[in-house]
């Protein structure tokens, strides 16, 4: 009923799970992911114990393949179950249990667990490898993405599709560098899942990324920042000599921005989503 990953960034900084399935609420049973331990995805008739015990013996030290043979020995139901790991060195295992409905089955390689069960076929978790081989240059989350695209695009779960999630950390990932957290997002209840997990991950991107590019805020770009927070209410077009830096974290903390904000520095993406709110608000 579902297809996914569980992975490992090849610099071992980020591991993660992303899955879809006719299911309601995947994201709430299937991925576990723990920094500098490893990722695992319970699956098929899922064993949920298998998340919290399978993360307690990723922190122990075991190796992926080690914790899914000891959580298959200890579960009598182990034929209906399907679970893939990704350890903290890389290390990677799938089971697939012989009580599987078809078809069922996976691909594992160095930092990368791949499953399905009740797929339109085995092309589902090929088109998901090569993704995953092919992605080296994307961002570790976009790359989760791509994979769980490439096995929706091929066919996926042969009954349809209902959820998809993300589940990713890495350290001090989450937001104002609080927690692990990179990324958890989930679509619960949806004609296209995977489609729509992916437009929310580029929202959580604009709103949560770190800035890449900056620039002076009193700089060239300066004039385009005034007119802009001018047109949005948060300067005043009176005011010869505004407070730009101020205005612009104040903007920032009710737009959801604030991860974005440096000290006298503008992020250029922060520009351009202030630009478009404005003109699609009819006030620019």
């Amino acid at each position: 009923m579902t297809f996914s990953i569980a992975a490992r960034s090849d610099d071992g900084t980020h591991w993660g799970v992303a899955v879809a399935s006719k299911f309601l609420a995947v994201g709430a049973a299937v991925p576990g992911v723990r920094l500098g331990a490893g990722a695992i995805a319970t699956q098929a008739w899922a064993n949920l114990t298998y998340v919290p015990r399978g993360v307690e013996l990723l922190q122990q030290g075991h190796g992926a393949q080690e914790v899914v043979d000891r959580l298959i020995a200890d579960d009598d139901q182990s034929a209906d179950r399907q679970v893939n790991i990704v350890d903290a060195t890389g290390g990677s295992a799938s089971f697939t249990g012989s009580g599987c409905f078809e078809w069922a089955g996976g691909r594992t390689g160095p930092g990368y667990a791949i499953a399905g069960n009740i797929l339109v076929g085995e092309i589902v978790v090929i088109e998901m490898e090569r993704a995953w081989l092919a992605g080296s240059h994307l961002s570790f989350t976009d790359r989760l993405l791509s994979v769980l695209k490439a096995g929706d695009d091929a066919g996926g779960d042969k009954r349809g599709r209902q959820s998809a999630a993300i589940l990713a950390c890495t350290a001090n990932g989450g937001y104002g560098g609080t927690s692990d957290t990179e990324m958890d997002l989930r679509v619960d209840d949806h004609a296209d899942p995977v489609t729509e997990l992916i437009r929310l991950s580029g929202i959580h991107q604009l709103l949560f990324g770190k800035p890449e590019k900056t620039v002076p805020l009193e700089g060239e770009y300066a004039p385009r920042l005034r007119a802009v927070l001018d047109s949005l209410g948060w300067t005043n077009p009176a005011d010869s000599d505004p407070d730009l830096e101020a205005a612009l974290v104040a903007c920032a903390g009710v737009e959801n921005l604030e991860e974005r904000m440096v000290p006298g520095e503008l992020d250029l993406v922060v520009l351009e989503y202030l630009e478009n709110r404005a003109a699609e608000s009819g006030i620019a």
